[in-house]
């Protein structure tokens, strides 16, 4: 078992090292983007789409393709679902992977095409209308998503891509969730070895295939009755494992 107070003076110290800039990251892999209307269907398109895409791989550089994809009047239609679907496959699949927004050119743009279909046939190719239609509610919008729907939400179902989807919408556009307290932190590779790290989860948990569940579930538990969210802490962690695991004084 963890001891949760240790962990939790831990947290504190990694909490203010990073808001006071000594973990880095002033720039984070989203700021790449072009300062649309905050509560546009456009911004909200543009950072759910690529997020599909985003594993396994350097959060910079997708965000960056992104962007590059997005400022080209060649390339841009591809944010629009509507338009997406009136273009042939090689249309799509070509402004997907000139900035390289799009790394396996079939699988991914299969992606993108599906994730266009699904957002034009229930909501008219505004994505704002799912979190309406759901309340605001980060729990119905997990389920919907994840377990009703999950077949068409492809990669955007997935237990990191999720959560954390629901984090940058809630950081980019101008979205107020009705239950922020329940959006978990999202597990990828730098927050599940930052948890390792602090001892909240053990070595034998992270060889496990649902690694990603347990430190999430791990998270909610800890900061039960605390000042914290679970989200609060997943930026911090993201970066004190990307830069190097300072250390925690």
């Amino acid at each position: 078992m963890y001891n949760k107070e240790n962990i939790l003076q831990k947290v504190d110290i990694i909490y203010n090292m990073w808001k006071n800039g000594k973990l880095g990251g002033e720039i984070m892999p989203e700021d790449a983007n072009p300062h649309l209307d905050k509560s546009s269907k456009e911004n909200y398109l543009y950072f759910t789409l690529p997020m599909a895409l985003n594993y396994q791989r350097n959060s910079y550089k997708l965000w960056e393709s992104a962007l590059n994809t997005y400022n080209d009047k060649e390339t841009n239609f591809v944010f629009n679902p509507t338009v997406c679907l009136d273009k042939t496959f090689e249309e799509v699949q070509y402004a997907l992977i000139k900035y390289k927004i799009a790394l396996q050119k079939q699988k991914q743009t299969e992606i993108w095409i599906s994730l266009c279909k699904t957002f034009v046939e229930l909501y008219d190719g505004d994505i704002r209308k799912l979190f309406d239609s759901l309340d605001n509610n980060v729990d119905k919008i997990r389920n919907f998503i994840q377990k009703e729907n999950k077949k068409k939400f492809p990669y955007l179902s997935g237990t990191k891509i999720c959560n954390y989807w629901l984090y940058v919408i809630y950081q980019y556009t101008d979205r107020k969730y009705r239950n922020i307290e329940h959006l978990t932190v999202a597990p990828d590779t730098h927050v599940v070895q930052a948890t390792h790290r602090l001892g909240l989860i053990n070595d034998e948990e992270l060889t496990k295939n649902d690694v990603q569940l347990i430190v999430a579930d791990r998270w909610n538990e800890l900061f039960k009755e605390t000042k914290y969210k679970p989200i609060d802490i997943h930026t911090p962690l993201w970066l004190w494992s990307r830069n190097g695991f300072k250390e925690v004084k």
